[in-house]
């Protein structure tokens, strides 16, 4: 029995060693045909940036975070932008007694907001922190575009003229076909596209009096502008043309006051010369009926 059991076990020994050989060779023909990302997942999440910590709240944020939920109860029926309205007049209420456990909450927490940033920044590599200073421009840029159209659109700029399409397109978008917006899109280009010529001349000229519209509104809107002293709301060719007037209409004053002096100095000139003419005239003259006594 010894014999037959020693047999057996090494049988079983050499399947499990032929059954980790081929599961090892499969391993490997895998990784040669899966990218390397799904064997080394723990790399891929730590090389991405980290958000840096959130800048925090102020001493008006804290009282307001502190009393939304009692506004909100003692007046379940207002809205949102009512109750943000009742808590800022409370808040400018307050003594500055009341006011200042939030503002020294918030003065510690910007101590430590500025150690956590300088943790965090000291972290990253300088790409990182070019992209993120990158991602930043862009961000503000956005916000300036943002608020820019927000005043200019306060302070009542025309519209842009419409092309000749867009005026086709808003006469009949309830009528294309089309689930979707794109589909919809497609649909009037291709109406667009299928119109004759005498059919799409009047979008045309309706285009173009849009244009005039255009022109003179926006020339009232920017004399009005130069009125306020809201000149850098102008468009560009606006202030060069300006700008090109009061040159040239500085150029003109100095040719005038050249001019001047020397047409001053020429009058005075030519009245000199008329005077000595008169003295000579008047010596050389001899009076009638005078003789020369003998």
């Amino acid at each position: 029995m010894a014999p037959c059991s020693l047999m057996t076990a090494s049988v079983s020994l050499l399947a499990k060693s032929f059954s980790v050989f081929s599961c090892t060779s499969t391993l490997a023909r895998c990784t040669g045909v899966l990218p390397a990302a799904y064997f080394n997942t723990v790399k891929c999440f730590t090389t991405q940036i980290k958000p840096p910590p959130k800048r925090p709240l102020n001493g008006y944020m804290r009282y307001y975070l502190q009393q939304k939920s009692l506004v909100m109860q003692q007046n379940p029926e207002s809205k949102s932008v009512d109750i943000v309205r009742k808590i800022a007049h409370q808040w400018r209420m307050l003594s500055p007694e009341q006011k200042q456990p939030f503002q020294e909450a918030s003065l510690k927490a910007n101590e430590q907001f500025k150690l956590d940033i300088e943790r965090y920044k000291a972290q990253l590599t300088p790409a990182q922190l070019q992209q993120q200073a990158l991602e930043k421009r862009q961000r503000m840029t956005k916000r300036k575009a943002i608020r820019r159209k927000k005043e200019l659109t306060n302070l009542g700029k025309p519209k842009r003229p419409r092309s000749a399409f867009n005026i086709f397109m808003s006469e009949h978008f309830q009528e294309a076909s089309g689930a979707t917006l794109p589909a919809k899109m497609k649909s009037l280009m291709d109406d667009w596209k299928n119109l004759f010529s005498h059919q799409k001349q009047i979008y045309t000229q309706l285009a173009e009096d849009d244009k005039i519209r255009y022109k003179n509104e926006m020339k009232a809107w920017e004399d009005h502008m130069v009125e306020i002293g809201r000149e850098d709301l102008l468009r560009d060719k606006t202030r060069a043309a300006k700008k090109k007037l009061a040159t040239k209409s500085r150029a003109t004053k100095k040719i005038v006051k050249k001019a001047k002096p020397a047409k001053e100095a020429a009058a005075k000139g030519k009245s000199k010369t008329t005077a000595k003419t008169k003295k000579i005239s008047s010596v050389k003259t001899v009076p009638q009926g005078s003789t020369k006594k003998t």
